[in-house]
């Protein structure tokens, strides 16, 4: 009987294995309904070996931790398309790291390819691209390495993002900001660049979720508030439409396209609006299926021609993705239509396989891959090589390459001709020394103007679809730092930076021949020791600042040096007149933060005062003066490489950046000021100008007594007046009521809250504006 009982499963554990077993059948029915070729066998031996990998081991939900490769060897197969490959290797994406088993052992079972893809989604265990990068970096760059080879190991990574973000409940809040931070940094724009519409949405709301969550519950109850408005607007419109399909013989669908909480989001930070002013929340999407499937682009232009003559077409609002697709694959007719009820409502029109293309990206095309297919793969390898460009020109910084393949997944284009007349697709804001670059690095690095529709423009001109461009080169043309400032495409920022860093290495080195031939010719040996002095004589940072000033002549090295190094002179010639220059004064906290002619009253103070958080060793903390964050205001921590703390706005796009790099120092804090601190803002102020509305925007400043003023500044242009003012407030609540106030002035027609930089930010306030 004790043997019997030793070997029954306890009661948890047949739930669990039930709960397993029940997961990897679904999977097993998805992957047999299918098109792929069918090796069970495989997909089941990759199951087994996963799940015995993983015995016994939890996730922090409590759950089996082999749900976990099960739930995205279902993603990889149900919702992006592929085969038994990538499900394989879903399966055991997480054996190399977490268990004792290795690469080898995973080739031997199951094949090189999927030893390589697990390879490649397997994270690093310490830094090997540099000592400054991060773990995080390192990991993006080892993942966009192997992606390059084989595009299969992103997109299971991708899939497990997503599985990862759908259970991100059970993580602590520091680590629900990393993230969900790095999915929107890197990888919904990767989604989105292969096509993956519908994956890089859900990527966007549930960062948007975690982030902001009081926000995105706003939205999600202002769509459901407006919901049968919106069916109301498809009911009148779509039949119709439906009616003269069908005496058409057009096999269709309508389906209503409901903007994302995210995108709705975004519309209302970037233009200043309400909820209420986002018009275009309701699209209408017609799927038809063709008879033929070689006539599918022809069809699609007879829809547009019928639907023309039911409702007028907005005369600038054509998007044609038909005769030249997006790079990620993307094809469809788009254009807004006005309504019998004088409403303008967007309809877009694309085949069954345009649509699943759409949802699904570049893994789609197996659907309908044959001979005939009017697909193109080449718009995939092209943006592939781009990457490996960027991979094979080696940069110092890890950190710096994140931001330069950020840089290459632009979405919106623009097509440009060259003078023989050939079309380039060019990212929307592309220059003409981008152009130049997209040509050739040559040409670019000796790129000394350029001519576009036959007229010379400047190098940093921006290109419009349909211009013709010439660029002309000059030998004696060489890359310019100031051109990092007007350049957008990855690829000619890193060509700029790889050369400029290349000619600094040259002057450096010059630089520093001079300096030794100086120092011999005074018989002073050429220590580290020696060069470190005159740094701190000249307040230069290293030696390489040294050695550039030298050759460049910012520092002409003569008697006071020689001096300085035998320790003749305490100061250095006319600056011990001048004691301040060369040295930064440091303001400390201040008692008085009623005292607003400085921004500092806010930017060093005791951190017990403002926040609640567990971590008891900062004894410094820090207000970002970049996003200027206030009580109210979604916030997180950073713990600096001096142990300092510094306290960012989630949405910044500091906090962006260090929640993607950086994300072991990110700490999850609440403000807990109770009114007691006054925090520096800034409103942004626009209107019709007319007689009396400065008057009136005194008369409202004057009311608002808990709110002072640092400083006013307007502006008038064609009777329209735009300013800004800097006031102090204790929350982010006094910034909505000093908004709604300049509301209620009737030529106001903008009141926002934006950052020291000059750019609007969001808060847990409502945006003020109205038409």
């Amino acid at each position: 009987m004790q043997e019997t009982s030793t070997l029954s499963l306890s009661l948890q554990e047949q739930k669990d294995e039930e709960m397993i077993n029940a997961a990897f059948q679904h999977l097993l029915d998805t992957y047999l309904a299918s098109n792929h070729r069918r090796k069970v066998e495989t997909i089941t031996k990759a199951f087994n070996f996963a799940k015995q990998a993983h015995k016994g081991v939890r996730r922090l939900s409590g759950e089996p931790y082999i749900l976990h490769p099960i739930a995205v060897a279902q993603i990889v197969c149900e919702e992006i398309g592929l085969g038994s490959t990538s499900i394989c290797a879903a399966l055991l994406h997480d054996v190399e790291e977490d268990t004792d088993y290795t690469n080898e052992d995973i080739a031997n079972l199951f094949g090189q390819k999927v030893a390589n893809i697990v390879e490649g989604l397997t994270k690093i265990a310490g830094g090997i691209f540099g000592e400054r990068a991060s773990l995080q970096a390192e990991t993006f760059k080892k993942l966009l390495l192997t992606m390059s080879d084989d595009i299969r190991v992103i997109l299971i990574k991708i899939a497990d993002r997503v599985h990862n973000m759908r259970t991100l409940e059970s993580m602590l809040p520091r680590k629900q900001y990393k993230i969900a931070s790095e999915t929107l940094y890197i990888f919904a724009p990767i989604a989105d660049r292969l096509g993956l519409n519908k994956i890089k949405t859900e990527l966007e709301n549930l960062s948007f979720r975690y982030e902001h969550p009081e926000e995105y519950s706003q939205i999600e109850k202002d769509l459901a508030e407006t919901q049968p408005e919106r069916a109301t607007i498809f009911d009148k419109f779509t039949p119709p439409i439906s009616k003269k399909l069908e005496e058409m013989g057009v096999n269709h669908s309508i389906k209503a396209r409901v903007k994302s909480p995210y995108s709705i989001w975004m519309k209302m930070q970037n233009k200043h609006i309400p909820f209420s002013e986002v018009f275009d929340i309701l699209a209408i999407r017609i799927v038809f299926t063709p008879r033929n499937r070689e006539e599918e682009i022809d069809e699609c232009y007879r829809i547009y021609g019928a639907l023309t003559k039911i409702y007028p077409p907005h005369p600038t609002r054509f998007r044609d993705w038909l005769s030249r697709p997006k790079a990620n694959g993307y094809q469809a007719l788009h254009n807004t239509f006005m309504s019998k009820q004088g409403k303008w409502i967007e309809v877009q029109i694309r085949s069954d396989r345009m649509d699943d293309i759409a949802e699904q990206g570049f893994a789609a095309h197996w659907k309908y891959k044959d001979k005939d297919a009017p697909y193109d793969e080449n718009e995939l390898d092209r943006w592939l090589n781009s990457i490996k460009e960027i991979l094979d020109d080696p940069q110092p910084d890890t950190l710096d390459l994140l931001d330069t393949i950020k840089l290459n997944l632009y979405s919106n284009e623009i097509l440009v001709f060259t003078p023989k007349g050939e079309l380039k697709n060019m990212p929307a804001g592309s220059t003409a020394l981008d152009f130049a670059f997209s040509i050739h690095s040559f040409v670019g690095s000796h790129c000394f103007g350029a001519k576009v529709n036959h007229t010379l423009v400047p190098l940093n001109y921006r290109l419009k679809s349909g211009d013709q461009v010439e660029i002309i080169t000059t030998r004696t043309q060489h890359v310019q730092p100031e051109w990092l400032d007007f350049v957008t495409t990855a690829k000619a920022r890193n060509k700029i930076q790889a050369i400029l860093r290349r000619d600094r290495r040259e002057k450096c080195r010059q630089g520093e021949e001079h300096l030794l031939q100086f120092l011999a010719k005074h018989e002073i040996t050429a220590s580290t020791a020696v060069i470190e002095q005159l740094c701190k004589y000249h307040t230069l940072s290293d030696r390489e600042e040294l050695f550039l000033a030298i050759h460049e002549e910012r520092i002409i090295l003569g008697e006071n040096d020689i001096n300085f190094l035998q320790g003749k002179t305490a100061s250095k010639g006319w600056r011990r007149y001048i004691p301040f220059i060369g040295s930064r004064k440091t303001q400390g906290p201040t008692n008085a933060p009623e005292a607003l002619d400085s921004i500092e009253f806010v930017k060093n103070i005791n951190r017990k005062q403002i926040l609640i958080l567990n971590e008891e060793t900062l004894p410094k903390c820090i207000i970002a003066p970049r996003c200027c964050p206030i009580p109210g205001d979604d916030v997180l921590g950073y713990i600096t490489p001096q142990n300092t703390l510094e306290i960012h706005k989630r949405s910044c796009a500091t906090a962006m950046q260090l929640k993607t790099r950086d994300g072991n120092g990110i700490i999850a804090c609440k403000w807990d000021t109770h009114r007691q601190i006054l925090f520096p803002c800034r409103l942004a102020i626009t209107g019709m100008d007319s007689q009396g509305v400065l008057h009136a925007i005194a008369d409202v400043l004057h009311t608002q007594r808990a709110i002072p003023v640092r400083s006013i500044t307007l502006n008038t242009l064609d009777g329209i007046f735009s300013g800004s003012l800097d006031i102090a407030v204790y929350h982010a609540d006094d910034v909505v009521s000093l908004c709604n106030s300049l509301m209620s002035i009737e030529n106001v027609t903008k009141a926002f809250r934006i950052d020291d930089g000059g750019i609007p930010i969001s808060s847990n306030q409502k945006h003020s504006s109205k038409s």
